[in-house]
């Protein structure tokens, strides 16, 4: 079985950039690597700190490539994984162990977190437009009554008699110039 597509093993959460997944860099890595293999060239191409967290990245590259490629041999795919889920579910017997291992296997290929893609496809001002329609919808339910737009009064001040005198000076030589 040949997987093409490998998904990120990162398990650790932290404020440390070394177990951070970075899965972009991962990529810019390998694009990178088919033009030059000098670890200096690489740190600059990628946008990395140090050679050392260039090293890390690859290491992190092989371990991502051998998970899954253990994965593959031990023949565990998503099919395995729901079905042992399935059957745990449908026996619910006293089996948290394996299901706690089926949560540990679905978490270290990525699919520990369900998030719905409803917005997908459509463009930013759609977005945009129902988060607002959103914000004024709980603004009315909170507040009981419907949003009335402010209307504010703007009082323009009257320049001072040098400035409107300054102002006819510069016009005319405007006029002047232009006309001329």
């Amino acid at each position: 079985m040949n997987i093409k597509t490998l998904k990120p093993v990162v398990f650790s959460t932290s404020q440390f950039n070394y177990y951070r997944n970075n899965v972009f860099q991962q990529n810019q890595l390998l694009k990178a690597m088919q033009t030059t293999i000098d670890p200096k060239e690489l740190r600059r191409i990628v946008g990395l700190k140090t050679v050392a967290d260039v090293y890390r990245t690859l290491d992190k590259l092989a371990i991502r490539k051998e998970y899954h490629e253990a994965l593959a041999r031990n023949e565990v795919t998503l099919d395995s994984i729901v079905s042992g889920i399935k059957n745990i579910a449908d026996t619910s017997g006293k089996d948290a162990t394996k299901l706690k291992a089926y949560q540990v296997l679905l978490r270290s290929i990525g699919l520990d977190k369900y998030e719905d893609q409803e917005d997908t496809g459509k463009s930013w001002e759609e977005v945009l437009v129902k988060i607002t329609e959103k914000e004024e919808d709980d603004r009315k339910e909170s507040n009981g009554n419907e949003i009335v737009d402010a209307q504010y009064e703007v009082n323009i001040p009257v320049p001072p008699d040098e400035e409107t005198k300054r102002r006819e000076v510069d016009r005319e030589l405007a006029k002047q110039l232009y006309e001329g």
